[in-house]
């Protein structure tokens, strides 16, 4: 168990980009190569044109970075390379997508400060409510939406991180004190995605030999120890829509390759593998859809890092198509579309591309076997969206006409291409097929067609 001791306190995300709030311009869509021959190509803008032209916002990709722990840095360690970001702090997006909430600077032009704001996203039109206190905020500090309204908020102060609920009362700002967590011994400490079930919030605290689970919002008193997974945990994504199964990934403590396990919090933590496509390979999770089953996968088996797809239950292997490795720019999902039901290649996957021109959207769905590539609206908050049940794309984005925006984009319409008895398999068993025929004599990966999930149905 890695050295945090509690300090608990008894209180109880076609090729229209429509605004819903604000202006937006027509967001041209380049035409690509769209035959169905093999390799896969890339559908690219011209030449990566430059902050004039349509594909790309006015500031570069990379004007900011926050460290991501999907990316190991130069000595292997997770957690050490960096993501692009438009803006200092993340955007993070409830599980149902009802609210969001960032960090975000005060427009006051004698000191400028860091405060919290939520965003409601689930009504007519999209608005913001700030949350100060009486302090400004660190920028270090993160920000988590629940469905209910409220705002947890994680600050450090030296080894010490303290976790508060913030709502807006009146014309200010509650705080509910939640307790705190001192990490000795150098642990980090981040928060994990939010949970499905909206009311609770996890957090992982990294030490030398594992890695803690922690339970930071959603206790009866304060910080609730959960599960310690051997080996050192980045990453953090939701297998099912009860917030019990929860995939990470682990590095063995003495080093070796990173590989996506899955967690079992109603279990005590019992952990499993998930993910294991070749033994020396580092093989990560980015996203999972709880309805279809769809895993999105970055693992350099193929020789490099690829960004590759399976699905839960499937016995077939891990893809890796080309049309997600366009050239001169990184490819990285952050939305699936939800309500598929047992139609994992059918999807619409939503994707941050960043280039030397900056930072635009890309849709790409398994079957389509194409990557549509979209501009964003101005001051897209980028790498955050969230799909809806029809294959609408809403980015939330925030310039100096619109403080609090959201653009509609409906997925582009593949081709359509051929059914052969496989897929029509597929569709009446509800599972990827195997093969046309026969199921193939080995699973291969292991153990995508044998995770243990313990408990895992079917959504209803």
């Amino acid at each position: 168990m890695t050295a945090c001791a509690i300090e608990g306190e008894t209180t109880g995300a076609a090729a229209t980009v429509s605004p819903v709030s604000g202006e937006a311009g027509k967001a041209g869509e380049a035409e690509g190569p769209g035959g169905r021959e093999e390799p896969e190509e890339p559908e690219r803008p011209e030449a990566a044109r430059g902050p004039e032209g349509t594909w790309g916002p006015r500031e570069p990709a990379m004007s900011h970075g926050v460290v991501d722990p999907l990316v190991p840095d130069e000595s292997g360690e997770p957690g050490g390379g960096v993501r692009a970001t438009t803006g200092a702090a993340a955007f993070t997006i409830a599980a149902d997508g009802s609210y969001a909430a960032r960090l975000t600077l005060s427009a006051a032009a004698d000191a400028a400060a860091w405060f919290p704001e939520r965003w409601t996203l689930d009504g007519h039109e999209p608005y913001a409510v700030p949350l100060p206190l009486g302090r400004p905020e660190e920028p270090d500090s993160d920000v988590l939406p629940l469905t209910d309204g409220r705002v947890l908020i994680r600050r450090q102060v030296a080894d010490r991180h303290t976790f508060s609920l913030l709502y807006p009362t009146g014309p200010g700002t509650g705080e509910l004190p939640l307790g705190a967590l001192e990490c000795a011994d150098g642990a980090r400490l981040t928060l994990l995605p939010p949970s499905p079930d909206g009311a609770s919030a996890y957090a992982l605290s990294v030490g030398e030999h594992s890695t803690a689970v922690w339970l930071v919002a959603g206790g009866a008193f304060g910080p609730v120890h959960v599960a310690d997974v051997p080996g050192r945990c980045s990453g953090g994504v939701w297998l099912d829509r009860a917030g019990r199964l929860l995939a990470l990934d682990r590095q063995p403590a003495g080093g070796g390759p990173v590989k996506a396990v899955a967690v079992d919090l109603g279990r005590g933590g019992e952990v499993t593998p998930l993910l294991q496509i070749a033994p020396d390979s580092n093989d990560r999770l980015l996203l999972a859809d709880a309805d279809s089953g769809l895993l999105l996968i970055r693992s350099d088996a193929p020789g490099h890092d690829r960004l590759g797809w399976g699905v839960l239950g499937s016995c077939l292997p891990v893809r890796f198509p080309e049309c997600l490795r366009p050239a001169d720019v990184a490819v990285t999902p952050f939305a699936v579309q939800p309500g598929q039901m047992l139609m994992p290649e059918s999807c619409a996957v939503a994707l941050r591309i960043d280039g030397a021109a900056g930072s635009w959207v890309g849709v790409w769905r398994p079957t389509g076997r194409r990557l549509h590539q979209l501009a964003a609206p101005e001051g897209w908050l980028a790498g955050s969206g969230l799909w809806t049940r029809d294959g609408v794309l809403k980015l939330p984005y925030a310039n100096g006409d619109v403080p609090c925006g959201v653009a509609l984009v409906e997925a582009p319409v593949d081709e359509e291409r051929g059914v052969g008895p496989a897929w029509a398999a597929a569709t009446e068993s509800g599972m990827q097929p195997s093969a046309a025929a026969a199921p193939p004599a080995v699973c291969k990966p292991v153990p995508l067609g044998q995770a243990p999930l313990v408990g895992r149905t079917a959504p209803g």
